[in-house]
């Protein structure tokens, strides 16, 4: 699993506007581990009315732990393939 942090060096600086992060993860085949539950929907949505594509967003639980949340997030790693959240948005836990 390999994972970037907004504001490392290389990935998109801290304070990048919601849809050039999508970008970013297009471009590079990342999918989003967000906690931005409010307007990532709208962003997601219009992302794909430009006939643009991401490997997919999951959405962090508020109510999880980080032990938790690193548990599901290698589960997800370990058993899904690079389509199977193309262009959508899961809810963790996924697993429960």
């Amino acid at each position: 699993m390999v994972i970037w942090l907004v504001g490392m060096p290389g990935a998109p600086p801290r304070g990048t506007p919601d849809p050039e992060v999508l970008g970013w993860c297009e471009t590079h085949s990342f999918m989003l581990v967000t906690n931005n539950r409010k307007y990532m929907p709208v962003h997601l949505s219009n992302f794909l009315a430009e006939d643009r594509h991401i490997p997919g967003i999951l959405e962090l639980n508020p109510n999880m732990g980080i032990g938790d949340t690193v548990d599901e997030l290698w589960l997800i790693w370990d058993v899904s393939d690079a389509t199977m959240y193309q262009d959508q948005i899961a809810y963790l836990p996924l697993s429960y």
